[in-house]
């Protein structure tokens, strides 16, 4: 247990560096998508994308894996401990499926083949968000509480909705 707070820390950094690529990389789907008429504005987005993706997102989501599994084989008493952290592996599993649906539309973007939206792309961009209040609402209360998780989920619901809804005319 020496080191278990090194580890921590480590596993805190990568998770940090893994969730500024959960939140960048939709935004620059946004920028790519809406400027699909600029060619060599989109070659730049297509390199930031490829290298965000590749060089921080995708090692940051590993280190953290591989920090958590650390942490959860020096300490598995952690997971008899009221269920938040079954909650926050379960929240971990969608941000890792999340993370990889991210890597498949960088695909279909870098080979022109994407059919979605910017606006598609801000309300998925806010996925990640809501995940990451899941995750800290667990580990910071140590408690899996019905209300936080039901009502983060129905805001952002709601926040989707209120992106992805048709405009009416202001005519």
């Amino acid at each position: 247990m020496e080191y278990y707070t090194w580890i921590l820390t480590f596993h805190v950094v990568a998770f940090m560096s893994w969730m500024a690529m959960l939140f960048y990389l939709p935004r620059l789907f946004v920028y790519h998508v809406e400027n699909s008429d600029k060619k060599e504005y989109v070659e730049i987005v297509k390199i930031q994308e490829y290298k965000i993706y590749k060089y921080i997102g995708a090692p940051a989501m590993w280190a953290t894996i591989a920090s958590g599994a650390l942490m959860l084989g020096l300490n598995s008493s952690i997971l008899s401990s009221g269920g938040w952290m079954h909650a926050k592996l379960t929240v971990l599993a969608f941000l890792i499926a999340y993370s990889f649906s991210l890597e498949k539309y960088r695909k279909e973007l870098e080979n022109d083949t994407c059919k979605k939206s910017g606006k598609f792309f801000r309300m998925y961009n806010e996925i990640p968000t809501m995940l990451a209040i899941l995750v800290v609402g667990y580990v910071i209360t140590k408690s899996v509480s019905i209300i936080f998780t039901v009502g983060t989920i129905a805001l952002f619901a709601f926040i989707g909705y209120m992106i992805m809804k048709p405009k009416k005319d202001k005519s």
